[in-house]
């Protein structure tokens, strides 16, 4: 489920559910792992990307560090990201059920700031983000924040195909 960005203080409301036929432990071990992260950046063009997941506790620290490319962006954008782009994506899961997501563009006036959850019932698990998008560009951050938003969402929406795939075995 999606619901439509709102802007709200300076920065636009994001939030996303990904509904998987699983159980949370099984959606977490594929979060976990790195072919699965870069068998989604595949699946989205990435150019480049550096998986590290490391055990924290009883949480874990999953950090993808990619550059994408800004192919089909308006011109607009391309004039702040360029041909390509550097994404660092951080997961800091304090527990198998919740933790913190962060989307940094080095050098860029861009971030994604907010929360990741996993919550089971009945065998499916929701995998729920909710962040607040900026962009520090006077007049125009609105459109920004919304363009971004929605390459969040189209990402988010490949990482579900992928993960969909990726839990009936199809590594």
């Amino acid at each position: 489920m999606s619901n439509d960005p709102v802007r709200h203080d300076g920065a636009m409301k994001f939030h996303r559910e990904l509904a998987y036929d699983a159980g949370a432990d099984e959606v977490l071990a594929m979060l976990a792992d790195p072919d699965f992260r870069k068998k989604v950046a595949a699946a989205q063009d990435v150019v480049s990307i550096d998986v590290t997941t490391t055990p924290k506790g009883d949480g874990m620290s999953i950090v993808i560090d990619q550059v994408q490319n800004t192919a089909g962006l308006p011109a607009l954008a391309k004039k702040i990201t360029g041909e390509t782009t550097r994404a660092i994506v951080r997961e800091e899961w304090a527990d198998a059920t919740s933790g913190t997501y962060e989307i940094e563009a080095p050098g860029k006036p861009t971030k994604a700031v907010g929360t990741v959850a996993l919550a089971e019932e009945g065998g499916i698990t929701r995998h729920v983000f909710d962040l607040e998008v900026s962009v520090k560009v006077p007049l125009i951050a609105g459109k920004l924040e919304k363009l971004m938003a929605d390459n969040i969402d189209a990402g988010m929406t490949l990482e579900h195909s992928v993960g969909v795939a990726w839990l009936k075995g199809n590594h």
